[in-house]
């Protein structure tokens, strides 16, 4: 489920851009409501709830369309909670990210004897990928758009990635790389980023020109080794510092020199682990099954 967590945390650092984009008109004032829902509490884990002025906006991520109880009847639900709680209209959009089986039928209706329930879908694969790619906040999802050229879609992500701000890179690019891996072979994102956005780190390039300078070929070669290692393990570091940071509070210095001793791959999948935790806890636990 760590996808659709990603796209509600997503959607929750920008509200007014996921607004805007599944509402087709621009939004200014947005603000991101609980998950809680009275009557009997229910926690929607993977959903986003957000008010505009005079209206609740209901976003649902979905990586597949089977659900207990149906999709249809947590629609219901859903908006008869909301209402109960705000009195406020209310549009609910499920965001599929991947597509069906062949045949299966995408329902957006409720509808038993005289109730009837509508809802909109928006289907990743069937939209143009150009509103994605020109928004830094809905670039992770440029991935799953609309194309028959998937891995130029692709390298126009990554060079999208480069071109942000270098604060910015590093977050956006390991969300990107993420909701990526739900389409695309992991190799291949991972050449095209290291490819990409190795280039542009900083430590990247001083190992690189050190390298560079001894004028040996095997002295280069080890310097633009060593310089994609320790530029992907230094961005890695900084970003899951920062996520962890928002998710679990101030880090305790030890548990810091812990995620500095980690290698690539263990940072890659503390990054797409620390999208479940709630607590310093789950991060502690975490640690414990690398032992």
């Amino acid at each position: 489920m760590s996808f659709d967590n990603l796209c509600k945390l997503l959607s929750e650092k920008h509200p007014e851009r996921f607004a805007s984009w599944v509402l087709g008109t621009e939004q200014t004032s947005v603000k991101v409501l609980k998950t809680e829902l009275s009557i009997e509490p229910i926690r929607a884990d993977y959903v986003t709830f957000l008010q505009l002025e005079g209206r609740i906006l209901h976003l649902e991520f979905q990586t597949k369309l089977e659900s207990t109880p149906p999709l249809p009847l947590r629609m219901l639900d859903y908006w008869v909670r909301l209402y109960r709680l705000y009195r406020l209209p209310i549009t609910q959009v499920v965001v599929l990210l991947l597509p069906s089986a062949p045949g299966t039928v995408i329902e957006t209706v409720f509808s038993v004897e005289t109730t009837r329930h509508e809802y909109r879908v928006i289907q990743m694969w069937s939209e143009n990928p150009e509103s994605f790619l020109n928004d830094p906040a809905l670039l992770p999802l440029a991935p799953l758009a609309a194309t028959t050229q998937p891995q130029g879609l692709l390298q126009r992500v990554v060079e999208k990635v480069n071109q942000l701000e270098p604060t910015q890179r590093p977050e956006i690019s390991a969300y990107t790389q993420i909701l990526a891996g739900l389409k695309y072979n992991q190799d291949l994102i991972r050449q095209l980023f290291r490819e990409g956005m190795m280039r542009e780190s900083v430590i990247y390039q001083e190992i690189l020109a050190e390298g560079e300078q001894r004028g040996e070929q095997r002295g280069e070669q080890r310097g633009e080794q060593r310089g994609r290692e320790q530029g992907r393990k230094a961005e890695g570091q900084l970003l899951i510092l920062r996520q962890l940071t928002r998710r679990v509070g101030e880090l305790p210095q030890e548990v810091r020199s812990q995620i500095e001793t980690l290698s690539l791959e263990q940072l890659e999948n503390l990054a797409e682990a620390l999208l479940d935790f709630q607590a310093i806890a789950d991060l502690e636990s975490w640690f414990s099954k690398l032992e």
